[in-house]
């Protein structure tokens, strides 16, 4: 018989044990936070880690986590794990001028999906938001989350794309993320705000990501689309410890940095280890092609060290909860997309 699926709230207290990397960074670090777009995929997790990295590391502090707050059971879990939730439409420039100031903001607001079907309120999130909160928090330290999919595709045989790769435009997303980077980065040259791009390449967890999309499909007996080829990974709670120690890294001009796993992972490959897992073969459709989207972690690699999920680790948790039913956040990654729309 498999295990009980883990609840919502078991999930978030496994992707938000704080790793040895950020309680020495909030060690380090002095003030209070604030996580911009706590209601999303990733904001929950990262301000409950900054909560029990604090506890950790013996400092004070107050972890203020922002979002619209359109599921009142969002703010109920973040009083729960110490975090001070504060309703914000970050859209609302008077609204955004009452936030209480602190010296460390983590940025994770921003539109993906829908993008094809909504563009201009894409626009919106992903570039006049940044203008505000850039103004706002122009005396703070700001690690502002931003995608891979600002840069091309490159060769699937090469490193994939690095920090000084020139970025690209394929599609509304990818477009006003530049936006999102070039608005952020206006206002800390002109205010002198220290400041970290941080360009993540897929997170992963039980209940969302690339792993996730693959494992469904794989033990539904449905098509798994492998024409992107090669992909890269990391398991959410490592991506949100790396992002707590980016605020010790914020630079003017501002530092680019990559964040994802250190492999460069074949679809064909993760499917069939998937296959494996649930006795069935998966069903494979396109060809792989030779450029995709992936990045070089190196320098995030060098700055933090090693990972504390393998991904055999990542690929046992997920097939571990899918095949005992547990709840899903039903949002595809669409990671087989290659035309931009979202």
């Amino acid at each position: 018989m498999p295990n009980p699926p883990r609840s919502d709230h078991e999930i978030e207290q496994l992707l938000s044990e704080p790793t040895a990397g950020a309680v020495a960074a909030v060690r380090e670090l002095g003030g209070d936070y604030m996580v911009l777009g706590v209601g999303g995929k990733m904001g929950t997790t990262t301000a409950v880690m900054l909560r029990r990295a604090l506890t950790a590391a013996g400092k004070a502090g107050t972890v203020y986590g922002v979002s619209r707050f359109s599921r009142p059971e969002a703010k109920a879990e973040l009083e729960r794990c110490g975090v001070v939730p504060l309703a914000c439409d970050l859209a609302d420039a008077a609204q955004v001028a009452r936030l209480p100031e602190v010296a460390n903001v983590e940025y994770l607001a921003g539109q993906k999906f829908g993008t094809d079907a909504a563009p201009g309120e894409t626009w919106i999130q992903n570039t006049v938001v940044p203008s505000l909160v850039a103004q706002k928090f122009r005396g703070s330290r700001l690690v502002v989350f931003s995608t891979g999919c600002v840069y091309p595709f490159t060769p699937v045989d090469g490193r994939g794309a690095v920090e000084s790769t020139p970025v690209a435009f394929l599609g509304e997303y990818a477009s006003t993320c530049v936006g999102r980077e070039r608005v952020f980065t206006h206002y800390a040259l002109k205010h002198g705000t220290p400041l970290l791009i941080y360009r993540l390449n897929y997170a992963v967890e039980l209940r969302y990501g690339v792993l996730v999309d693959i494992g469904q499909r794989v033990q539904a007996g449905e098509p798994v689309d492998i024409t992107m080829g090669v992909f890269n990974l990391i398991w959410q709670g490592d991506a949100c410890a790396r992002a707590i120690q980016c605020l010790q890294h914020v630079a003017n001009p501002p530092k680019l940095l990559n964040v994802t796993g250190p492999e460069k992972l074949a679809l064909r490959e993760v499917a069939e280890r998937f296959g494996r897992i649930f006795g069935r073969a998966p069903v494979l459709t396109g060809t792989p092609a030779a450029a995709a989207w992936h990045s070089d972690a190196s320098e995030s690699m060098r700055l933090f060290g090693p990972l504390t999920k393998s991904l055999d680790e990542m690929i046992a948790l997920v097939a571990e909860h899918l095949t005992a039913g547990g709840q899903l956040l039903g949002k595809p990654t669409h990671f087989e997309t290659r035309d931009g729309k979202f």
